[in-house]
């Protein structure tokens, strides 16, 4: 390494485990952006499909608008809590073993580390090093790919997963309130197929996947449920049920 190189100063990088933590908000932000997109699209297409009237649009669309995200939020805030419970147990246990047995703890985690290709040697030492600086977090690290700051907060979760789902549902309530009543209909498809495009791009470049499928498929889905709520409000709408 020349001299040049020893004196200047590299940006730190990412963890692997706070990268992954930031790329699945990221993926989940998505989703919930997309979750709001169709499902309030396919409401107010299905409504649209037997009138044009704006203030049926509008409550149905505010309706699915915040009934959506309520069971977005409500869902995740489950799921999340579940995990973080689960993660928070293996945390106290861990913390459990290491004050009963920290010779045993370390000789685990010697075993880890020669598990991953060190010499028994090299193993003891780093084992020893990390223990002696953060034992916890040498263990949680190495058994279970886990930290104490990575533990997900279920009503971040919720937050989260709420806002995606509005900022998504918005879209389509927009596209059907706003243009006249006679393009209402094409509009909203356009825009929304659109914006599913844009979130199937953006899922496929989140998980470095060729961006053609993921986009088709996504548009695909989302044309169909478009066309099948549409269909059937138009039926009720010319039956004379609604």
């Amino acid at each position: 390494m020349t001299d040049d190189a020893r004196g200047m100063s590299f940006p730190v990088e990412p963890h692997n485990s706070d990268l992954t933590g930031r790329l699945n908000w990221l993926r989940a932000g998505v989703l919930g952006a997309n979750d709001g997109i169709v499902s309030v699209a396919a409401l107010v297409v299905g409504v649209a499909g037997a009138t044009t009237a704006t203030p049926a649009l509008l409550t149905a669309g505010v309706a699915g608008l915040v009934g959506g995200a309520i069971s977005m939020a409500l869902g995740e805030y489950v799921s999340v809590s579940s995990q973080s419970d689960s993660q928070r147990a293996l945390i106290a246990k861990e913390r459990i073993e290491l004050a009963e047995d920290p010779e045993g703890e370390l000789d685990e985690l010697t075993g880890l580390w020669e598990a991953r290709g060190l010499t028994p040697s090299t193993a003891r030492l780093v084992a020893t090093e990390l223990t002696s600086k953060d034992p916890l977090a040498a263990h949680l690290d190495a058994e279970l790919g886990l930290s104490e700051d990575s533990v997900a907060s279920p009503l971040a979760a919720a937050g989260a997963s709420a806002l995606a789902f509005t900022l998504g549902a918005v879209l389509p309530l927009l596209a059907i309130l706003l243009p006249p009543p006679e393009l209402r209909v094409p509009v909203t498809f356009a825009v929304v197929l659109l914006a599913l495009a844009l979130t199937g791009w953006i899922s496929a470049r989140i998980g470095g996947s060729p961006v053609r499928r993921p986009i088709l498929r996504i548009v695909g889905g989302g044309a169909l449920a478009l066309l099948a709520t549409f269909a059937i409000g138009a039926l009720l709408g010319t039956s004379g049920i609604v």
